[in-house]
């Protein structure tokens, strides 16, 4: 997920810092990691520092997993601080080579829409939905943006309704409906006095920043940790002070499952489970400075697992349960009994 949490609220810098010592540990996932301290720069303002993780990354003599989706964050990056030449050549560059991830499409023609470039913004939104969507019953989560998007800039030129925007109305959900989220009027109603009107708009905003939100951060789910037997037993004859936060391996495991059917019933999304092992605890520890009995440190491992794409996600409804056993979920941990 790329972070967008203002930098009042988090120190940026420090969190671009951390992921860069993450990705020297873990090199195999350097990748992603590192694209996330970018977008931590970028959040901070220094972007030229984002744009040379962004380098750094594609000089590596490693190939890349998504080459151009960091081709197209370092474009739309370029762009907001003064680069628009290059920027545009870049775009051009990942435009031509019709990448299979929708996210990347989106990021582009993001980019061309924030900067008042509406035809240039629809023809490529339009070229990506092409390219992933042909053919296609069923559209995958990760092309909503793209349909979305594509759904917000034809409104703003005043294009009617085609059959991508009719599928954008039915695969949005939130309770604004895409034609009054994306009305270009909706602009004016900001310059009303009527308090109504003005709560209305405040209503739409959060809509949407709640849609594009959801759509934007995956996956990068709320993650719990879980200690496989073998792992434990090792981390507690390594650590015996830890004991008291592991009283035992059922117990465990019990916690584990509780804690995330408390966490859905709340309300929370994209609930996953990261597995911990011993080594990989110990750097994480040592990175940190910190000793492997601090606490504290558990559930940062599990972010930082999580971070690096290692959760799977909760409930695994119709397939094996997480805990390892080796059961169904619903015959395992999936049981209400088993609480």
């Amino acid at each position: 997920m790329r972070p967008d949490t203002p930098a009042e609220n988090v120190d940026h810098n420090a969190e671009a810092a951390r992921l860069e010592r993450t990705a020297g540990l873990y090199p195999e996932d350097a990748e992603h990691l590192l694209v996330q301290a970018a977008a931590h720069l970028e959040l901070s303002g220094d972007r030229p520092s984002a744009t040379a993780l962004y380098d750094r990354l594609l000089s590596s003599p490693e190939p890349l997993e998504n080459p151009q989706l960091v081709r197209a964050l370092k474009a739309a990056n370029l762009w907001e601080y003064g680069h628009e030449a290059e920027a545009r050549a870049i775009i051009d560059g990942v435009r031509a080579s019709s990448p299979r991830d929708p996210a990347a499409w989106v990021i582009v023609a993001e980019a061309l829409e924030s900067h008042d470039e509406l035809e240039a913004a629809h023809e490529t939104f339009t070229e990506g939905a092409r390219l992933l969507l042909t053919g296609v019953s069923e559209p995958p989560y990760s092309t909503h943006p793209l349909l979305f998007g594509r759904h917000r800039v034809r409104r703003m030129l005043g294009a009617g309704h085609d059959e991508w925007d009719a599928l954008a109305d039915t695969l949005h959900t939130a309770p604004v409906s895409l034609d009054e989220l994306h009305d270009p009027k909706r602009v004016w109603s900001l310059g009303s006095d009527n308090p109504a009107e003005l709560q209305a708009e405040i209503a739409r905003l959060q809509s949407e920043l709640t849609t594009a939100r959801e759509a934007l951060s995956r996956p990068f789910p709320v993650a719990v940790l879980h200690w496989p037997a073998g792992e434990l037993a090792e981390l507690l004859s390594a650590y015996p002070s830890l004991s008291s936060e592991y009283p035992s391996h059922e117990e465990h495991l019990a916690t584990i499952e509780a804690s995330l059917r408390e966490l859905a019933a709340s309300g929370t999304p994209n609930l996953g489970i990261v597995t911990g092992t011993v080594p990989s605890y110990e750097a994480f520890a040592a990175s940190e400075a910190s000793s492997p009995t601090d606490t504290t440190l558990l559930p940062q491992y599990a972010t930082t697992l999580a971070a690096r794409g290692l959760a799977v996600s909760w409930p695994p409804r119709g397939d094996v349960c997480w805990c390892g056993s080796g059961r169904a979920y619903e015959g395992c941990h999936g049981d209400d009994a088993s609480l």
